[in-house]
């Protein structure tokens, strides 16, 4: 029996209607119906449609507090692990000439990664600390009088601590992307007397688009859905959105907790549409 191109369209779209639908479909619907419930302070929720838990989160002045925080951390990761990623992808795609050593030193890169995020995250505890080896460094070379505190439990740390986890989900899309690139025409812009600052400006940047919108989706994304790097590695100084949703999920305040989730990923769907308007990353990827 000829099947219809209809319903072979359908059959490949299968498969990833079979992981939406249960995996992200249901559980958005789910929690946009609490969302609207009603509690009665002790866990329970009952249905009374109502937007009040809506006007709750967006009349409080800690929710843009919040966001001010995580955009903030958002950005300043997206910036440095941005700029790293593109230069190791750059290394590893134009000066190293053999491609199996290429992959080997895109693999060590890998390496860290092969741990859990809790273990890369605390092994910037006795680097960072009071007693640390940085300020045991600087110490001991006569560069500062004292141990420098902003290292860790702050903001700097977790900036430190998100770039050194999520560079990677920049270099891997840019370096594909890079991979892709002709070197001919690195060479033909060469030989016509272009300089390597117009070839990267010209040519390695703007065919490296799609890697670097890619990698700034996956970054944000985590970032913005993140609160424990910034509950540890801040010391409690610093607050994200999700860690105060998971506080009202602590003291059974779910509808508010659900209203809370809602916003932030229509927030983070924002972001990542603004990205894919300014990328057009199909049009780059089949350029």
């Amino acid at each position: 029996m000829k099947l219809s191109s209809n319903t072979i369209g359908w059959l490949n779209v299968t498969p990833l209607l079979a992981v939406l639908i249960p995996f992200f479909i249901v559980p958005i619907l789910v929690v946009s119906v609490a969302s609207i419930m009603q509690t009665d302070g002790y866990g329970g929720m009952f249905m009374d449609p109502t937007l009040a838990n809506y006007v709750d989160v967006a009349r409080s002045s800690l929710t843009y507090r919040l966001y001010f925080e995580t955009m903030k951390f958002s950005l300043l990761t997206l910036f440095f692990s941005a700029i790293i990623g593109f230069w190791v992808a750059y290394f590893l795609v134009f000066h190293v000439r053999s491609k199996l050593i290429a992959m080997g030193l895109f693999l060590v890169c890998t390496v860290p990664f092969w741990t859990s995020n809790i273990i890369r995250m605390i092994s910037w505890i006795p680097l960072l600390g009071k007693e640390g080896l940085i300020n045991q460094a600087l110490l001991g070379i006569g560069l500062i009088d004292q141990p420098l505190e902003f290292l860790l439990y702050s903001g700097f740390a977790v900036v430190v601590a998100y770039v050194h986890q999520l560079t990677i989900f920049m270099i891997v899309p840019i370096f594909n992307a890079m991979a892709r690139i002709d070197k001919r025409v690195v060479e033909a812009a060469l030989d016509a007397g272009a300089s390597r600052f117009d070839i990267m400006r010209h040519i390695i940047i703007p065919m490296s688009k799609s890697g670097i919108a890619l990698g700034a989706i996956f970054v944000v994304s985590i970032v913005m859905g993140d609160f424990f790097v910034v509950k540890v590695m801040s010391g409690g100084g610093t607050a994200s959105v999700v860690g105060a949703f998971y506080e009202d999920i602590s003291v059974l305040q779910y509808p508010t907790a659900a209203a809370s989730a809602i916003i932030l990923t229509i927030i983070v769907m924002l972001m990542v549409a603004l990205i894919l308007r300014v990328v057009d990353i199909r049009k780059e990827i089949t350029r």
